[in-house]
């Protein structure tokens, strides 16, 4: 893991090789080959979606009104924060501290009717006042890109890296959550203090309609998680997910969608001197219902298979392999409204384990929402637990233990360009043989930020 420059150099390669494919397509002057279809396909009605359970897309995070495309936008954050649990149980109680970031974005959001691309890059510093060790230069870099190869061929890519040295910082946990429907995904539920962190998430995939109401698929993950100074994180180790997927889906009535998707995934942890290794084989139903282009539920369930082994270094582990099958199933909800928004997710399936010794059997429930209130201001509301079962009991460590957040928090705009946010986020882990963990279980976090942001639009 070790391999996080690798994972950052790949990002860039991705996003060098969209720019040709955006110069080289402008939908507004080629039209959209059929490709043997028949062309009643090419009318946006008859499009099928691809339902959550397989998309491996997030749910919107900000009501439709705010949800613009074809700009180019950037700005810069400055926030300050203050947390009662800076160090974790590294120190003998625990530590207050104060820290003032700094953060300059980047964004590029482009629509055409042959392709969706989103590009964004926020660097940063973040300082501490007490801490000052930790003092860390962030990164986070982020594409997201459908293409439409032909009028029923569908081609997506996602990728995300972040380092940084408090992930209490990003998005994802301070302001608005993300919540996903995907019966495959990362677990990144256990938390760190502040500590050096790289993490990358990608999922490649490709879907084609080849009938009016059929639709196939395949698609590929993978997710890295890697601490450059362990001495940060006793009991947190380096983990890697490679996975693989491919689906049916039949849209049964124009609400109504049913399919099947088989899964695969290789889940990797690197405690000293070891590998645990948890291979998982899964075939999955789901059925997803949209009642308009802004409201869908979703459910999936099937069998799941999982062979896990330790890998000693020096040579074979005495450990013998544990297989079993254990049932996955799991349903989420998402409804996006012009004022607001909610989306809500639960599964129930063998996952990485998010720096843990081990794979693990996982229950997680994720909420997000949003509410304009008035015209310049603004609420939302994130939430998430996470049950992390160890699923090889035969490794030398406790089996299980969970992690709350919560975060709520208001945005007042202030003229077009400038906003001040203020919100407060608690955390609470219980994980007894994580050392960094596990006499220091909660933090309490209360940031203020004010930004700057510009929008131009494109085309126009």
């Amino acid at each position: 893991m070790k391999t996080s420059t690798h994972q950052f150099v790949g990002l860039m390669a991705v996003l060098l090789l969209a720019v040709p494919v955006w110069s080289q397509v402008d939908a507004r002057t080629q039209p959209v080959p059929a490709f043997g279809l028949d062309s009643s396909v090419d009318r946006d009605d008859d499009r099928m979606l691809t339902p959550p359970p397989v998309s491996g897309q997030t749910y919107p995070t900000a009501p439709s009104s705010q949800e613009r495309s074809n700009y180019l936008r950037g700005g810069v954050v400055f926030t300050t924060a203050h947390t009662d649990n800076a160090l974790g149980s590294l120190s003998s109680s625990p530590i207050s501290d104060m820290s003032y970031s700094v953060g300059p974005t980047v964004a590029l959001d482009e629509t055409t009717s042959r392709f969706h691309t989103i590009l964004t890059y926020a660097p940063g510093f973040t300082a501490y006042q007490k801490t000052s060790s930790r003092n860390e230069a962030d990164q986070n870099a982020s594409i997201e890109f459908d293409y439409r190869l032909s009028s029923h061929l569908t081609f997506s890519a996602r990728d995300g890296f972040l380092k940084s040295s408090n992930v209490l910082n990003q998005s994802g946990l301070a302001a608005g959550g993300t919540v996903s429907g995907a019966s495959q995904g990362a677990n990144f539920s256990v938390i760190a203090p502040l500590a050096d962190r790289l993490s990358n998430a990608g999922n490649l995939g490709i879907s084609d309609q080849f009938s009016l109401n059929q639709m196939i698929g395949a698609s590929g993950t993978f997710t890295n998680l890697h601490y450059p100074n362990p001495q940060q994180v006793p009991g947190l180790f380096d983990a890697s997910t490679q996975g693989g997927s491919a689906f049916y889906s039949l849209r049964v009535s124009k609400m109504n969608y049913v399919g099947a998707t088989y899964q695969y995934q290789r889940l990797l942890s690197y405690p000293t001197a070891a590998v645990n290794e948890t291979q998982t084989h899964a075939i999955l139903f789901f059925y997803t219902l949209y009642t308009s282009p802004r409201f869908s539920v979703s459910f999936f369930g099937g069998p799941q298979h999982s062979d896990s082994a330790e890998n000693l270094t020096s040579g074979t582990s005495t450990v013998p392999a544990l297989r079993m099958w254990t049932p996955a199933a799991g349903a989420s909800l998402s409804w996006q409204g012009r004022q607001n928004n909610v989306a809500v997710s639960y599964s129930h399936s063998i996952a990485g384990g998010g720096g843990l010794i081990g794979a693990v059997q996982m229950d997680s429930a994720s909420l997000s929402a949003g509410q304009q209130i008035t015209k310049t201001l603004s609420g939302s509301l994130a939430g998430g637990y996470s049950q992390n079962n160890l699923l090889d009991t035969l490794l030398p460590a406790e089996t299980y233990g969970h992690s709350i957040y919560g975060t709520v928090s208001l945005q007042q705009q202030f003229g077009q360009h400038v906003t001040l946010q203020a919100g407060y986020t608690r955390l609470h882990q219980s994980y007894s043989n994580v050392a960094v963990l596990s006499t220091a279980p909660d933090t309490n976090r209360e940031f203020i930020s004010i930004s700057y942001q510009f929008s131009k639009a494109l085309g126009r």
